[in-house]
């Protein structure tokens, strides 16, 4: 199994300037590749199978730099590519922009090339860079690659991957926990707790349009609008992780107490793209807390079941069975069953018929 562990790094100003480097080389032989790639498919209808070692006899200082970002930028463009030609659905693929503010690339261990110890992380052609590491990479975790990336506020990480033995035992689940997705609350769950979230998003939304008025206002390209930028991107950088924070600690609460979570399989993308809920679906992050819930359960050898979306959580009675099609109006929040007499919260009510379901898909 893999694991990837990500730590701050602090590059002086000599490696900066070399980090800069490698960003824009990796993005310039992608873009160079994809163009080529291009023109040829143009005039042959054929698929050409270049490579970064073809262009440095033209370009000479793409040897300056790391030759495995070099050709992971490569692989990264073939896969891209050819995943359009079997699906076009996915899109073709695009140029990479000088202006992205975010800026990243790939390099993969060969012959002690990348190392971690005593708060320095070895990088191809950078050296022995300062980093923050935060924990302990056990003994028998083998290094295979290094992201390094630089966020829009200037910060520099490197997200360190590793292989390791699994050796986790499956747990026979006996616990089980039903989550309903709550556009407010993040989610309510099948004993009626909610997290309480405190969409952070929303809380920063009035200081976060006042700057970035105050950005829309300025001179492109000048040293005043960069400084603007940086702040604006610190303000969202803060937010996000507050509620990565959030997540996290929610997602390891559950993980540790319940053998097996259940929740809806939902489309949060088509969702996030709805005219009213797209700002309250970013702000919760599901897709984000699903994903942190997922591989907490799957290290402990427990089990997170996706309920199938069209499932009728909320239509049907958890105590009777009984469906009640009314339920459809997502402005009904308590309704009673015309069967069993029983009052429903319509939020608890879901998240036990999904923990009901998510049961019987785990026992079967």
């Amino acid at each position: 199994m893999n694991k990837a562990y990500k730590f701050r790094i602090y590059p002086n100003a000599e490696q900066r300037t070399m980090l800069a480097k490698t960003f824009g080389c990796v993005r310039f032989i992608y873009n160079q590749m994809l163009a080529d790639k291009i023109k040829h498919y143009e005039n042959t209808n054929q698929k050409l199978n270049n490579t970064p070692a073809q262009y440095k006899s033209r370009y000479e200082w793409l040897k300056e730099v790391d030759s495995l970002a070099l050709a992971n930028a490569q692989m990264n463009l073939q896969t891209a590519y050819g995943n359009f030609f079997r699906n076009p659905k996915v899109g073709f693929p695009k140029f990479k922009s000088k202006k992205s503010n975010h800026r990243s690339y790939t390099t993969n261990y060969v012959n002690g090339n990348i190392s971690l110890k005593n708060g320095q992380l070895k990088l191809p052609k950078i050296g022995l860079v300062k980093c923050k590491q935060h924990r302990q990479v056990p003994d028998d975790y083998i290094l295979k690659s290094v992201t390094v990336s630089q966020n829009p506020s200037g910060k520099y990480y490197a997200s360190i991957l590793f292989e390791y033995e699994s050796q986790v035992q499956q747990i026979e689940p006996h616990s089980f926990l039903g989550l309903d997705f709550s556009m407010h609350e993040l989610y309510v769950d099948s004993d009626g707790n909610e997290p309480n979230y405190p969409r952070y998003y929303r809380l920063s939304e009035a200081k976060l349009a006042k700057e970035q008025r105050k950005l829309s206002h300025m001179q492109k390209d000048s040293n005043n609008r960069n400084k603007q930028r940086i702040k604006v991107a610190k303000l969202h950088e803060k937010v996000s992780n507050q509620r990565k924070d959030f997540l996290h600690k929610q997602s390891r609460q559950i993980a540790n107490a319940y053998d097996c979570v259940c929740i809806e399989n939902l489309d949060m993308k088509a969702m996030s793209g709805a005219l009213h809920f797209g700002k309250s679906v970013s702000d919760n992050g599901w897709g984000m807390f699903t994903t942190f819930l997922q591989y907490k359960l799957d290290e402990a050898g427990k089990k997170l079941i996706k309920v199938d979306k069209f499932f009728p959580s909320s239509q049907i009675c958890n105590v009777c069975g009984c469906k009640n099609p009314e339920t459809k109006d997502l402005s009904i929040r308590n309704w009673i069953c015309a069967e069993c007499g029983t009052r429903h919260n319509r939020d608890v009510n879901a998240a036990i018929n999904i923990r009901n379901e998510g049961m019987r898909l785990a026992l079967a």
